[in-house]
């Protein structure tokens, strides 16, 4: 059958900002999906402890009033979001993010910060996966495709309906929907084990983003590093 018709877990944020070290979660979604239908969901909407930004309210609608009338303490959501993801890992159920490294190392930053045990530590030190990364994985398989790589775009390629753009479960959804239809594009990829897909995406991960930083480089930022760690970002990015 292959992994992408057994069930996976999308997982989103959307949060306060565009730097996961700093950035603080405003919505975490968690939706388990089957041959690309959604069977089961959570949500969670966070009081960030932390203005949100006009930009990142321009985003995903979130406003500050709100999530001071509704909102859960961010620890609170933090820790239930990290259980959530681990019980699906225990369970053996892969997790779709759609740039993971963000949102794994977002996740990651806000349990340091409040004190909380990482997601390494509630899996009693086993490895954080398996992962899957829709857009790792579209970068690599086709790679000299022109054209943005959001989600949005994406979507359009494989034919995948969003609804909802910038909505947690709406995105985490699609994410999931996008794997099952990129690993139905790319037989090699649908034949893979998921942690033997994990691990190729840890090497992808890592060729892109060398290939980045050289681009961004000769463009005139002789400066730029950018991080290839993938799921989680490189161990020497600090938190916020």
């Amino acid at each position: 059958m292959g992994w992408h018709r057994e069930l996976l877990i999308g997982f989103d944020l959307e949060t306060t900002g565009t730097d996961p070290r700093e950035a603080r979660i405003v919505t975490a979604a968690v939706v388990e999906v089957k041959a690309g239908e959604p069977i089961g969901r959570r949500d969670w909407l966070a009081d960030p402890g932390v203005p949100i930004p006009d930009d990142a309210v321009a985003v995903h609608g979130i406003t500050n009033e709100r999530v001071a009338a509704r909102g859960r303490p961010a620890a609170e959501v933090a820790d239930e979001v990290a259980d959530a993801l681990v019980g699906h890992w225990r369970a053996g159920a892969p997790v779709v993010a759609y740039n993971a490294a963000f949102d794994l190392s977002l996740l990651t930053a806000e349990l340091r910060r409040h004190g909380l045990p990482s997601l390494g530590d509630r899996l009693g030190g086993a490895e954080t996966g398996p992962v899957v990364d829709p857009l790792t994985i579209d970068r690599a398989v086709d790679r000299y495709r022109r054209g943005k790589r959001t989600l949005e775009a994406v979507c359009q390629v494989y034919g995948v309906v969003l609804d909802g753009a910038h909505e947690a479960g709406a995105d985490a959804l699609a994410a999931a929907r996008v794997a099952f239809a990129v690993a139905e594009a790319h037989p090699t990829v649908a034949a893979m084990e998921p942690w033997e897909l994990h691990r190729e995406q840890i090497g992808w991960y890592a060729e892109w983003a060398a290939g980045y930083q050289q681009w961004l480089r000769r463009k005139g930022t002789p400066e730029a590093v950018v991080d290839g760690g993938w799921p989680l970002r490189g161990p020497a990015t600090p938190a916020g």
